[in-house]
């Protein structure tokens, strides 16, 4: 805090927006699950994403290739990598295109998945995990569900900024229904979910708006 005016403006917040990975989580998820669609092993799912993953530099990289490493998986090499901000990448793996990301990117190929395979994927996204799809050219070929683990700190955080009488808002990139369920888990409900890293900011201005 710098100077005495933000100290002075603090006594009039009334909303609070945290962000949630690295905020109200810590910054490292883990790989929980891995479902292996369209005839593929886990560990071919696995291995694909991994080596599309080596590219970039977003958390759950880490998460896909620390998996990978410690389950001795080699990684191949991607050509045409690309980076999609806040929906996922991109690249070629001996000639074939592979996509990673989440359903925003990849909205048309689930539309397309078996209903019970959609419903696998909600039910893991209801327990407050971050699913990730994978897909070829033609379809959806795998998913990977990646898992945040929540500070000790944040509901206390959020219950004594409650008590204040502070309205308290999660907003985070992830899907719907994951974000709800991170959120419900520390007493947050308001949530803006599937807001791009560039729109983070507008959200905040609209609130103040308001």
């Amino acid at each position: 805090i710098r100077g005495g005016e933000p100290l002075e403006a603090a006594n009039k917040i009334n909303v609070i927006v945290f962000d949630k990975t690295g905020t109200l989580t810590k910054g490292k998820p883990e790989l929980k699950d891995i479902i292996a669609l369209a005839g593929m092993r886990p560990e071919e799912i696995l291995q694909i994403a991994a080596s599309l993953e080596k590219g970039s530099e977003h958390p759950l990289a880490d998460a896909i290739l620390s998996h990978a490493g410690k389950n001795g998986i080699q990684t191949q090499e991607v050509q045409s990598f690309r980076a999609i901000p806040g929906k996922g990448i991109e690249g070629k793996i001996v000639g074939k295109t592979y996509r990673l990301g989440n359903r925003a990117l990849l909205q048309a190929a689930f539309d397309h998945l078996h209903s019970h395979r959609q419903q696998a994927i909600a039910t893991l996204e209801s327990d407050g995990k971050t699913v990730m799809l994978l897909a070829n050219e033609q379809e959806v070929i795998g998913a990977i569900s990646v898992s945040y683990t929540l500070k000790e700190t944040s509901k206390e955080a959020v219950d004594r900024l409650r008590k204040m009488g502070i309205e308290v808002f999660m907003i985070t990139g992830d899907n719907a229904r994951t974000a709800k369920a991170i959120a419900l888990s520390i007493g947050i409900q308001n949530v803006l979910a599937e807001v791009l890293p560039e729109q983070k900011a507008a959200e905040v201005k609209k609130l103040q708006e308001q």
